[in-house]
């Protein structure tokens, strides 16, 4: 085991190539240990180097409506009326600190990603 940080693409490479190799390794293991702590240094740099943004506010209540099933009527007892519903899904009304509540609560949509500026 020559675990090292990662610091530039070849040695991120050479981490995955070897992750690939040990990926079956056994927990307490010598190999296993050297897994866990591969991955640690590999989520680090991808977290440092691919960040992923947060999705639009909009995009994720509709892409939780969508797989909840839900219509701009259900999204209104939510958020109080249809006509607010259907402001907020045109973007023409932002939403406000009870609403993200409401949906934080209700659609279990995380507060970080609604209180984004749209």
């Amino acid at each position: 085991m020559n675990l090292k940080p990662i610091k530039t693409k070849k040695d991120y490479q050479l981490a995955l190539e070897r992750l690939e190799l040990i990926f079956g390794a056994k927990k307490g293991t010598k190999e296993g240990d050297e897994l866990e702590i591969l991955g640690i240094l590999i989520d680090r740099y991808e977290n440092k180097h691919f960040p992923i943004d947060l999705p639009d506010p909009v995009e994720a209540i509709k892409f939780r409506m969508e797989q909840l099933g839900y219509t701009q009527t259900d999204l209104a007892k939510v958020v109080g009326l249809k006509s607010r519903a259907s402001e907020i899904l045109s973007k023409k009304r932002k939403l406000s600190l009870d609403m993200i509540r409401q949906l934080h609560n209700k659609l279990n949509i995380p507060t970080d990603v609604l209180i984004q500026a749209y």
